[in-house]
């Protein structure tokens, strides 16, 4: 099977061809960050209006890279949820003229279940990027890790897993039974900010451009953590509780920034180094605590922040120490990207699932919330 994905849930529009077993056949990504640096983040407006623009190219070089047709595809999967309504309409209108067209099923993806099936991605070399504002080309070597990080696996975890997602808009921990919407369950989730959301907030705050995450891992491989960590407090270090609050680190940042001034140099590298320290601390700890609580010893990462290099060695170290089998996707499965969608996507169709021409955008994914937002003991 054979399966077009479609991803414009946010600031990339991505397209690829996937086969039912996981083989990556092509992955299209065109990313927006140049169109919202400028703003210190995305804007939906902007993002729609550049996925109207781009995602009929992408669709077609994917389909090209992947050396088929319409005609050749077996159905077209598209983000339906969650995401910026405009963005995700865009996605949706391409995909359903694509399938009614070329007479294929259409099944709309989760976009949340997308990255927690990422981890089954077989891609052997098969991602390409295109540059924001140009020609599709292949991407450019990847610059070496500052500091060693364990490799992504290629061996495909059992059911179920314990699986952290983490990103720019969704933080939480999820136990994974299977690929179905029913076979998944939120252990604990963020209670307002988002890790990545944090990561680019502090990020603005410090001077360091639009995305901030990258640049704060890189310069946190250079920082003593413990030189700064009177500005940076504990992210809700509660014992018993799986849930996330982002929120207090950043405004501790944003209080040190306002009664130092922004630091430069070493003291820059330092403050990043406490910072992501303090959030890797957490997302590492409750992650584990929850695998435990749960008997499962299979643990995954997922999500745009799984691609932080200080997450991907604590974690790695702390799942030794404990015996837990860690799984980790290649940094191309971890960002946006539509071969997950493709996946996940093309599980459904071979479980019989099919969506209809009125399938609708949805902000809200369709996986059970435990955690409520906003502040207070539960």
């Amino acid at each position: 099977m054979r399966v077009l994905g479609i991803e414009t849930s946010c600031d990339e529009t991505a397209a690829a061809v996937v086969t039912e077993g996981g083989d990556v056949l092509s992955d299209v990504v065109r990313s927006q960050v140049a169109l919202h640096a400028p703003y210190g983040g995305v804007v939906p407006e902007v993002a729609a209006r550049d996925h109207a623009r781009a995602v009929v190219p992408v669709v077609r070089e994917a389909l090209a890279r992947a050396g088929v047709t319409a005609a050749d595809l077996d159905g077209v999967a598209v983000t339906s949820r969650p995401g910026l309504a405009g963005a995700l309409l865009v996605g949706l209108q391409t995909a359903k003229g694509l399938a009614w067209a070329a007479g294929k099923p259409l099944v709309g993806v989760d976009h949340l279940v997308g990255h927690l099936l990422a981890v089954f991605l077989r891609r052997d070399g098969a991602r390409s990027t295109s540059a924001p504002d140009g020609p599709l080309t292949p991407p450019a070597s990847p610059t070496p890790p500052a500091s060693p990080t364990p490799p992504a696996s290629d061996e495909r975890p059992a059911f179920p897993y314990v699986a952290l997602l983490a990103s720019g808009g969704h933080t939480a921990i999820y136990r994974v039974d299977g690929p179905a919407l029913g076979a998944i369950r939120e252990l604990g989730a963020t209670r307002d900010d988002a890790a990545g959301e944090a990561f680019d907030k502090v990020a603005k705050l410090l001077g360091l451009g639009y995305p901030g995450g990258p640049v704060v891992d890189r310069l946190a491989a250079t920082g003593d953590a413990a030189a700064a960590a009177e500005a940076v407090p504990a992210v809700m270090a509660r014992k018993e509780s799986l849930e996330f609050s982002f929120s207090g680190i950043k405004s501790a940042v944003a209080r040190h920034v306002a009664k130092r001034g922004r630091p430069e140099g070493q003291a820059l590298n330092d403050l990043c180094a406490a910072f992501q320290g303090a959030v890797v601390d957490a997302l590492v700890q409750k992650t584990v605590r929850a695998a435990r609580a749960e008997g499962i010893e299979r643990v995954v990462l997922a999500g745009g922040v799984a691609a932080n290099r200080g997450l991907r060695a604590q974690m790695a170290a702390a799942c030794a120490r404990r015996g837990l089998g860690l799984f980790v996707p290649p940094f191309a499965s971890c960002t946006d990207n539509g071969a997950m969608i493709a996946y996940a996507g093309a599980l459904r169709l071979a479980a019989g699932e099919r969506d209809t021409l009125d399938l609708a955008p949805e902000t809200r994914t369709a996986l059970p919330r435990v955690t409520r937002k906003g502040g207070g003991v539960r």
